[in-house]
This record gives structure tokens, C-alpha cells and sequence, in this order.
């Protein structure tokens, strides 16, 4: 199993994110970029993670394999687009390695209807066994990170069975570039393909329709900014296109489950993504 000092001995060609002696958030190669978003590698405990620590949505497939006193284990979180309370199983844990795909970057290796997974927390043992199998294999055996990430991303780079259109790419591209202000007309107009056709996209590839990717991007550049002790709830919802704080915080509230000021009192307890958007 991999020993925590190898967080040390990561590739200094490797991008890193962020890291710290406990965790790591590490870019792919540039082959699998399209697909993965990023690894973490963690060795957590309770003073790092609280029992309250929660997921915020951020509209793509996760997955987690982690060892606890009961031996190794693993989930496939499907989109999302509801919070998801983590930290007591978090913090129990000796070490955690997460796989976070870009949002459609699950549909190659699975190749079923993204929106049959929303919500939910399933098995990649009854989606793809192979890559499920190997994937544990790796866990258990290897000592270093570095080795563990050449690994999984030679795995997932021989296992991708199909990809997707062109425009959904596109579209895609259009809202995260343009931090989910843009209109579902705008972004049709742009991509030459009509609003029902993109829906049908978003809904089989990434699992959620349009309009509820744009709101998840969206907020989750909010919550960048509200990170930022110094930015007014004014300014955040100025930047982002909105024309009132009572519609960011609506927003912001079907995503996220509590108000922007709920959040800023508690952001230790929460985790946004570090790489998509």
C-alpha cells in the first residue's frame, strides 16, 4: 500500500495542484486530460477532516478507493448535483485515492447513459470489473505515488472505449470558460446545434441537462471567491453575472444546500473542486 513519505518522491515533472506531508492533488498526464480532471492521494485523520466535512457538487463522476480497519474499499459517486457529507468516513481512513473525471470524462469507460448514475453511489465493479479489479490491484501493492499514478493513467489511457461529440466538447467548454454565465440559447447559438439536441448531450454523457451544468459551474466559481475573505457577497454576484443577491443566493442554495454566508462561517467543512473550472 502506498506509504505516505512517497508523497515526497513524486515526479518533479508531475503538476501539482496543491499538497502538503498529507495529501496530494496532482494533474494527469496530457493524453488523459480530456477525461481527468485530477488524482488526490490523502492520508487524512480526524484534526485534518471533520465529521461534517462535505462534498459540493460540481456536475462529474468521482471515485474513491480507501482503506479503513475494515480493509479496502471504494465508491463511485455519479454526478452530483446535491451536497455529500464525507468527513466520517473520511477521517477514519488510512489513506484515500481519488479519481475525479471531467464532467462527461466518466462516459469513455463506462459507455451507459451518464444520468443513470446521478446521485447515486454505485459499484465500478458492476460497471467496468476489469478496470475495477486492476485498479485495487494497484492499490494494494504499490508503495510509491508517483508509480501508483503511472500506473492508473497507462490503465485508463488503454481503457477508453469511446468518446463523445464534438459539440457537446464545445459546449462544454463555452460555459466552464465563461464561468456558467451564458444562456442555454447563447451557447446553442454558438455550437450551431439546437438547445433539445444539447440537453439530450448533457443528460447522456455528463448525466445532468444544460442549464444545471451552467448553474453548478457557476457556483462553484462563487464559492473560489468566497473563499476570499476580502470579496463582498456584492461583488461576487456582480462578477458572476447576477443581477441581484437574492437570485446568486437561490442559486447558490439549490446547489449547495445552505446560504453563501452559511458557507464562509464553515468552509473548513467543505471541499470544492481544485482543477475543473
Amino acid at each position: 500500500m502506498i506509504k505516505q513519505e512517497s508523497l515526497n518522491a513524486i515526479n518533479p515533472k508531475r503538476e501539482i495542484i496543491d499538497g502538503s506531508e498529507k495529501f496530494v492533488y496532482a494533474l494527469p498526464c496530457e493524453e488523459l486530460r480530456p477525461w481527468i480532471s485530477n488524482f488526490t492521494l490523502s492520508f487524512p485523520d480526524e484534526e485534518s477532516i471533520s465529521d461534517k466535512y462535505t462534498i459540493m457538487p460540481h456536475g462529474s463522476v468521482t471515485l474513491v478507493y480507501y482503506h479503513n480497519e475494515s480493509g479496502l474499499q471504494h465508491m463511485l459517486f455519479g454526478a452530483t448535483t446535491e451536497p455529500k457529507k464525507v468527513g466520517e468516513i473520511a477521517n477514519k481512513c488510512d489513506v484515500i485515492f481519488i479519481i475525479e473525471f471531467q464532467p462527461a470524462g466518466f462516459f469513455p469507460f463506462s459507455g451507459i447513459k451518464q444520468n443513470q448514475l446521478l446521485n447515486t453511489i454505485d459499484s465500478l465493479a458492476t460497471i467496468n470489473p476489469l478496470i475495477d479489479k486492476t485498479l485495487r490491484e494497484f492499490f494494494l501493492k504499490e508503495e510509491l505515488a508517483e508509480s501508483l499514478f503511472v500506473k492508473v493513467e497507462k490503465l485508463l489511457a488503454d481503457n477508453i472505449q469511446e468518446k463523445y461529440p464534438v459539440e457537446l466538447t464545445a459546449a462544454i467548454q463555452l460555459i466552464t470558460e465563461n464561468s456558467g454565465k451564458l444562456t442555454s440559447k447563447s451557447i446553442s447559438q454558438r455550437v450551431s446545434y439546437s438547445e433539445r439536441q444539447l440537453n439530450r448531450f448533457f443528460n447522456q454523457y455528463l448525466g445532468i441537462s444544460l442549464k444545471a451544468f451552467s448553474r453548478i459551474v457557476r457556483v462553484n466559481h462563487s464559492l473560489r471567491l468566497l473563499n476570499q475573505a476580502q470579496k463582498s457577497l456584492m461583488e461576487i454576484f456582480v462578477a458572476l453575472g447576477y443581477y441581484d443577491s437574492s437570485h446568486f443566493i437561490k442559486d447558490f442554495k439549490i446547489v449547495c444546500g445552505i446560504t453563501p454566508q452559511e458557507y464562509r462561517k464553515n468552509m473548513s467543512d467543505f471541499y470544492s473542486e481544485v482543477a475543473k473550472f
